[in-house]
């Protein structure tokens, strides 16, 4: 096993601060690189644990929040050879989320500090740019820096990339795009001078586009398992089952992802305003103030459709996700006054049944 820093590992000043301010001192310090239902492999420096919570956290926790997740930065007691409890979980500085799929009013974890999220999409059967839009808006609510990955281009001729490329950049900007082919390598260099020490980089994408190929070419070696190409569908099965943090040779912290089908948004305004940038700014001259930007007159974004500044399958993408965000809010809402309800009808059967005993 290659010794590493925590510096590698991601380990910062910040977290430095916050152990010493929270007298972390005497305990163990690393980082989740894996979850096993409720248990974790956690990398430090010099070692790799098995790892288990203190019934305190266990206990007290209010939500899967305060339980660690790939990513996390814990403190922890060793109990026995390479065997730990965690005592406690770092701050984040972003946590990767989408809604848990089949839970309306419900998130779900994906990593947590991520630097980079790698939205990994192939070309020929894989690529949406309405699905781009939304690992967009799920990277900037998190406060990750999106970088997209345009895969498999060698099924596809050079004629036909630059018009995928152009339709990129028609609807999103400033984001930065590389093509690349996990066969040929060829974008593999323009993707690895992205990759700097101590960042940690998450691959988003559905299943089949190639993530697990793409880790095995960045670390030089086969580490997750792929399976061969179906024809029928030009693309293999996806193998990744679980998220896992692994450390590049050559710098750089990457967490592999399993496939996602559903990608359901949360409560991510900002993810939302940065992703439709110009349909924020264009919102600044509406008519009123309260504008829904639907069936007003007076609408400078129904304008700018109408005079083609801006794209219709953007504008009813922006309008389906906002529909999405505004659903979950309203969902997460019903449930805390149903769960506050139950609370108080716990509190009046338990108040009568003390009442009745004596």
């Amino acid at each position: 096993m290659k010794t590493l820093t925590l510096k590698e590992l991601g380990y910062t000043d910040t977290l430095a601060q916050y152990r010493a301010d929270h007298k972390l001192d005497s305990l163990i310090v690393g980082r989740v690189i894996s979850e096993h239902k409720e248990r974790y492999v956690v990398k430090t420096d010099t070692a790799e644990y098995d790892a288990e919570l203190i019934g305190n956290i266990r206990y007290s926790a209010e939500s899967r929040y305060d339980f660690p997740a790939v990513g996390d930065w814990v403190a922890m007691l060793e109990y026995d050879v390479d065997k730990a409890l965690i005592h406690a979980v770092f701050p984040r500085h972003s946590i990767l989320e989408r809604q848990a799929v089949g839970r309306v009013s419900q998130k779900q974890i994906i990593a947590t500090n991520i630097d980079y999220g790698l939205i990994v999409q192939s070309v020929n059967r894989d690529f949406n740019l309405n699905r781009l839009e939304r690992y967009l808006t799920i990277c900037y609510g998190a406060k990750v820096e999106p970088i997209i990955i345009l895969n498999k281009i060698d099924l596809i001729e050079e004629e036909k990339l630059a018009q995928l490329l152009d339709q990129i950049q028609s609807r999103i900007k400033e984001v930065p795009v590389i093509a690349m082919s996990n066969q040929s390598l060829q974008g593999l260099d323009a993707l690895t001078s992205w990759i700097q020490t101590g960042k940690t980089y998450c691959l988003l994408g559905s299943s089949g586009v190639g993530k697990s190929t793409l880790l095995n070419n960045l670390l030089g070696k086969k580490w997750m398992q792929t399976t061969e190409i179906n024809q029928q569908i030009d693309r293999g099965k996806h193998t990744t089952t679980h998220r896992e943090l692994i450390v590049l040779e050559k710098g750089g912290i990457m967490i592999d992802n399993p496939g996602m089908r559903e990608v359901g948004t949360t409560d991510a305004s900002m993810g939302l305003e940065l992703t439709f940038d110009l349909i924020t700014e264009l919102s600044q001259a509406c008519k009123y103030k309260d504008c829904t930007h639907t069936t007003e007159s007076g609408c400078a974004i129904l304008e700018a459709v109408e005079k083609g500044q801006l794209t219709e399958d953007s504008y009813y993408n922006y309008q389906k996700l906002q529909r999405e965000k505004a659903h979950f809010e309203a969902s997460v809402v019903e449930k805390r006054r149903k769960d506050k309800e139950m609370g108080k009808l716990y509190k009046r059967v338990k108040k009568e049944r003390k009442r009745k005993k004596y």
